[in-house]
């Protein structure tokens, strides 16, 4: 029996380290794991922790030379089976919301077909922000599924909702919904 292909897409912010544990639990349970990396991600993280713990080359950048003619973008959405974004910045959920293709992470979920999972991760102000709630609502229209940030101290010091969900309930989200569409 195949694996269940799980796409995560890791965006810039503090808790993008959280997203190391994520794959190591996937890749526990059996799942192949593809992780794509924005630029600003990999000011936290290195793509390198990711490649040991998933066993793939992890894609940061658009126009990176491969050894194969594929389109790596379009390659990898149509191996998904399900799309992971963890966590998801406001950066991110805006150019989603707003069909926005800029760099691979947005590009590839742009051409999936796949079911798409975002847990957001930002500051409490910025999670309050009217814009981004707007872009939430949108997502949420189109099928995207949100696992709400949780609330509690963030990193820049401040209280209240927006921090990274904890990774038992990320987890029982993405084993419900491949359980729902396997």
């Amino acid at each position: 029996m195949k694996k269940p292909t799980i796409i995560l897409g890791v965006t810039g912010g503090i808790a993008c380290y959280k997203s190391a544990d994520l794959v190591s639990r996937l890749v526990k349970k059996g799942f192949d794991v593809h992780v794509i990396m924005t630029r600003n991600a990999t000011e936290f993280i290195t793509p390198l922790t990711f490649q040991k713990l998933s066993s793939h080359k992890v894609v940061t950048n658009m126009f990176e030379k491969t050894a194969t003619f594929s389109v790596e973008h379009i390659s990898l959405a149509q191996i998904a089976d399900l799309f992971v974004v963890v966590p998801a910045s406001a950066n991110f959920i805006g150019k989603m919301a707003n069909g926005l293709a800029d760099d691979m992470l947005t590009t590839t979920v742009m051409a999936t077909k796949a079911p798409v999972i975002i847990a957001p991760a930002m500051n409490t102000a910025m999670w309050n922000n009217s814009i981004l709630k707007d872009n939430i609502e949108k997502l949420k229209k189109y099928g995207v599924i949100i696992v709400d940030p949780a609330e509690g101290r963030l990193a820049c010091g401040d209280f209240g909702k927006g921090k990274l969900a904890e990774m038992d309930d990320i987890m029982q989200v993405i084993e419900k919904k491949l359980v729902d569409i396997l």
